[in-house]
């Protein structure tokens, strides 16, 4: 069974959801400082940690980095939430915590790491949408528009098994019927009206996305789980619940 650290041992919201974790994994409360609980994590005596319902997000990503380091052959560390929905639909969502403003190559990077955690945490096909004010140029002309289109022309070419389109509006994204009539003059997508994985463009849009959710659509929100990384990191959100707690590991663990 996998370890999961918890090094905030003495949280409410913590030690309930580890009680409540106890079938599905070995949740570790151990009290502790990020450089040390991040020290476990690299040298193998735990295979994962959840924390920053208390500590800060820059210094659970910096530890992180400096104790886990960036993953063999990535150049950009990401995060992503997952949400779940009343209705049951899950839904990613990438990058509202780390990357603040992504260069072309940054989102291109961003799109990969979160297309192929995807994968494994929804265990069905990613349909990536970029997002934007924007649906396949309705909006004018724009600098974010052509970053996204030079980002997913790179990814296009360096994977091309991954499925991503943009620039798209969030109700062409994900509402069937807006997605097919604005895609017609596109030539039609694969993705919209269906995405599954939605790529914001930056980390104020990702991160007021991700808060709507919860304080809207009553979305219990997995993360920001931490990718790029050589080992599964959630940082927490300072205002997750218990539920937030319990589908972060869930989803961690897929990733492990």
């Amino acid at each position: 069974m996998y370890k999961i650290l918890f090094p905030e041992a003495n949280n409410d919201y913590v030690k309930q959801a580890a009680a409540q974790l106890s079938d599905i994994c070995e949740p570790v409360l151990a009290e502790s400082d990020l450089p040390s609980a991040a020290a476990k994590v690299a040298n193998g005596e735990v295979d994962a940690m959840i924390a920053g319902i208390d500590f800060s997000s820059r210094d659970v990503i910096l530890a992180t980095r400096d104790g886990i380091g960036i993953a063999e052959g990535k150049k950009t560390f990401s995060s992503l939430f997952v949400a779940e929905f009343p209705d049951g639909r899950r839904v990613i969502l990438s990058d509202g915590a780390t990357c603040k403003n992504p260069t072309v190559e940054q989102l291109a990077d961003i799109i990969e790491l979160s297309s192929d955690a995807a994968a494994r945490i929804l265990e069905e096909q990613p349909r990536v949408a970029v997002l934007s004010f924007s649906t396949f140029g309705s909006g004018g002309k724009d600098p974010s528009m052509d970053k996204t289109a030079e980002a997913i022309a790179a990814i296009r070419a360096r994977r091309p098994d991954i499925l991503v389109d943009g620039e798209m509006q969030l109700d062409a994204a994900v509402n069937p019927r807006v997605g097919e009539k604005k895609a017609a003059a596109h030539g039609g997508s694969e993705v919209a009206g269906r995405a599954n994985v939605l790529i914001a463009p930056d980390i104020n849009a990702g991160n007021i996305l991700y808060k709507s959710f919860e304080q809207f659509a009553g979305a219990t929100v997995a993360g920001p789980i931490l990718l790029g990384f050589n080992k599964p990191v959630s940082d927490l959100s300072r205002g997750s619940t218990i539920e937030d707690i319990i589908l972060t590991a869930k989803s961690l663990l897929k990733l492990i």
